[in-house]
């Protein structure tokens, strides 16, 4: 078909990084974003569960989906107005990691301390990734997207998208939204972001004393690869918990009572909490089950060390949870999508 091709009974396997062995119902892999009306009026596809998947690498699966997995392959990017500002709008196939690398090469700022993050340029503002001290959100113009409740083709400002930390309008409002591209607002010159603990310190071991956009991203590249598994080596979907945020009064009073705790009082009342710190402290930093474990070098990270089926690895994470509330009172979030769990 034109635009987009159907696959029954799918493997999803190798579509999510946790390696998690899982089928589709139905696979759609969409190469051309006009389609999605059509495809979504199938009669296969209309009214059944959907899922929209980029690379995976964000995702929990705890079974095989009874529905329609909708895969994003449409590519392209295209440089619309540029100046001292650029504005580059970018098909939501193409991945993160090799737009941030362009954008670099072009001379563009501001995504380099987001380098390195798996998945597709699509994700990127439903979770609104962010790293080393920067968010996506800083950077997007618009979003362009399919409205599944209207039949229309919506373009969201910033403002609209309602961005917070690692959540949006398209997160709260799951299933509405199918992204097909983000306009970015790229500058030639921004102040860096050095502030993220150990990256000053990376420029310094690296020589680099007046650090331009590439160095920074060089330094991220170096501490990411450092203290993160790779996916292509061990199946994980990057950090699995969120960082909670706490009423200050429940974030001082944790702090006095632990005074390792990493914690960073925010402007607006409440203090985000290092929920590595938390994990590494309630002692499941390194923790196995069957090939389900935490990994050893990173605490927020959920890994699979072969086998392991989504079930598994969430049973897993749901104990972390548990553990980490009852020793300090704070339950920790999953980042990921898990879908078939809560």
């Amino acid at each position: 078909m034109g635009g987009y091709t159907l696959i029954e009974h799918a493997p999803l396997g190798a579509r999510n990084t946790l390696r998690v062995a899982a089928r589709a119902r139905l696979l759609a892999e969409v190469r051309d974003a006009a389609k999605l009306p059509e495809l979504l009026d199938f009669p296969a596809v209309r009214g059944a569960p959907r899922l929209v998947l980029g690379e995976g690498s964000n995702l929990l699966l705890t079974g095989d989906f009874d529905g329609t997995v909708i895969a994003m392959d449409t590519r392209g990017v295209q440089v619309e107005q540029e100046g001292e500002v650029a504005r580059i709008a970018v098909a939501a196939g193409e991945r993160w990691d090799d737009f941030v690398r362009w954008t670099l090469g072009q001379g563009y700022a501001g995504l380099e301390n987001l380098i390195l993050i798996p998945g597709t340029v699509g994700a990127a503002p439903i979770q609104n990734i962010g790293a080393y001290g920067a968010e996506v959100a800083e950077f997007v113009e618009s979003v362009e997207a399919w409205d599944t409740r209207e039949r229309r083709v919506a373009v969201l400002d910033r403002a609209a998208c309602a961005f917070a930390y690692r959540d949006s309008r398209f997160k709260r409002e799951a299933g509405r939204y199918i992204v097909t591209a983000v306009r970015f607002a790229l500058p030639r010159a921004h102040a860096l972001r050095l502030g993220y603990a150990g990256l000053r310190e990376e420029l310094a071991r690296m020589g680099v004393d007046r650090p331009a956009p590439f160095h920074v991203a060089e330094a991220v590249v170096h501490l990411r690869t450092k203290k993160l598994p790779d996916p292509a080596v061990i199946g994980n979907a990057g950090s699995f918990f969120k960082n909670p945020i706490v009423p200050a009064a429940q974030g001082e009073a944790l702090k006095r009572a632990q005074p390792g705790l990493a914690a960073w009082p925010g402007a607006d009342g409440h203090w985000k909490l290092s929920a590595a710190w938390l994990i590494e402290a309630a002692g499941f930093k390194g923790l196995r089950e069957g090939d389900a474990g935490i990994s050893n070098r990173h605490a927020l990270v959920l890994v699979n060390h072969g086998h392991a089926s989504g079930g598994e690895l969430w049973a897993l994470a749901q104990r972390v949870i548990a553990g980490v509330e009852a020793a300090f009172g704070v339950r920790l979030e999953p980042e990921p999508l898990v879908v078939g769990g809560p």
